[in-house]
């Protein structure tokens, strides 16, 4: 009993050990150099801190502590003087370079995408500097904020390194929520919702297309290419399939809608291959509508060059739509289940198509072989006990 006793408690101290390890707070935190700051935040996402000191003259000096970090990543912080977003903030950039020194320096950022190259801010910097020990980023400086108020637009970020030059960060998750207001007299750093606001419209963006033109779309060129085999199924499985792919377009159409909104509010963010994919698919699904209205009759002589088209643009379209929504996962970069459900949609459909397109074939062939022996005629090869001999000679009857 006491055994398990030390254990349980041996188990308890460890766990809080633990615990306490990834619940850092800021105001427990203490500087190996001595330096000592009145105030701190702890920033929302991406494991960041803002110790700072701030005085009645405007001067603001900081120290941005970024934990968890590795080597070959860069990270910044920045204050926004005008807007609350990324584009017109002014950043406080470090990272270690490949022969272990620190680089630390400023940079105005004017667009997405940007490389963070080094130029001047809109207020003045001094004693910059930058330390990375066990796998902490501290940047250091001291701000001249005169005219800025007592409340800052702030937004962190962290991103890769190719060599010594910094790539652009995730556009997903926690990298587009860093971002909101901090309140340097009670110390309240708050997110500004818009990077949360923009996932969900990204999350929304893409169930609309995954299940509209990804799941409705071959649901509906199933139904058409094997119910239409069975003449019982005339015309239900018409009506199915022109149900079925007006309602992918009408979701696909409000994904893709949704896609070009959040483009325009993300100006510089832009994936090429994603978006243009998703223009083709938009044009040729709008095809595909308007051909139904100006379907010929099967009898007419150009319904043969209809169905070529329809059928031609209708597969474009399933492939087309497959491929930018894998593309889409690799954007948005969502939990791997979401993937592998999709997967197994797929696996599941085509499995059904060739099951289906093995039945459809037999069911063909047998109607066939039956035609074809319907339209012998009887009495050919015999009648009344007569036949007609190889030289065209009925015999005579005895």
């Amino acid at each position: 009993m006491a055994r398990m006793l030390k254990l349980s408690l041996s188990v308890s101290l460890f766990m809080c050990l633990i615990l306490s390890s990834y619940a850092q707070t800021c105001a427990k935190y203490a500087f190996s150099s001595n330096r000592v700051f009145r105030s701190c935040s702890d920033l929302p996402v991406l494991n960041s801190f803002l110790h700072y000191n701030y005085g009645s003259s405007g001067k603001l000096e900081i120290a941005y502590r970024h934990t968890r970090i590795t080597s070959s990543r860069w990270v910044a912080w920045a204050i926004n003087p005008t807007l609350t977003g990324m584009v017109g903030s002014q950043a406080l950039v470090a990272y270690q370079q490949t022969d272990g020194s620190m680089r630390v320096y400023t940079s105005p950022i004017t667009q997405y995408q940007t490389q963070l190259r080094e130029g001047d801010l809109s207020f003045d910097v001094s004693e910059l500097s930058a330390t990375h020990a066990n796998n902490e980023i501290i940047v250091f400086a001291t701000l001249g904020l005169s005219n800025n108020g007592t409340t800052l637009n702030q937004v962190w970020q962290e991103g890769s390194l190719s060599g010594n030059t910094p790539q652009m960060h995730a556009t997903s998750g926690a990298n587009v929520q860093s971002m909101g207001t901090l309140n340097l007299l009670s110390g309240e750093a708050r997110t500004t919702g818009g990077g949360s606001s923009r996932l969900r419209k990204q999350k929304i963006h893409g169930v609309l297309n995954t299940f509209g033109w990804g799941i409705l779309m071959p649901i509906g060129a199933i139904i058409a290419r094997y119910l239409k085999v069975f003449k019982s199924a005339d015309p239900a499985w018409f009506y199915l399939h022109s149900s079925s792919q007006f309602a992918a377009y009408v979701v696909g159409v409000a994904g893709w809608g949704m896609g070009l909104k959040l483009g325009s509010e993300s100006p510089g963010i832009q994936f090429d291959a994603h978006r243009t994919i998703g223009i083709i698919l938009f044009c040729l699904g709008t095809l595909q509508v308007f051909a139904l209205l100006l379907r010929p009759k099967p009898d007419h002589k150009y319904r043969f060059y209809w169905n070529i088209y329809h059928h031609l643009v209708g597969y474009t379209v399933i492939i087309l739509s497959v491929i930018n929504i894998f593309k889409g996962f690799d954007i948005l970069k969502p939990e791997r289940k979401w993937k592998n459900a999709y997967i197994g949609v797929i696996v599941a459909l085509v499995f059904n198509a060739v099951m289906l397109e093995a039945y459809t074939w037999f069911v063909v062939v047998r109607r066939k072989r039956s035609e074809s022996a319907g339209k012998i005629p009887h009495g050919v090869n015999g009648a009344n006990g007569s036949e007609v001999n190889g030289h065209g000679v009925r015999p005579q009857q005895a």
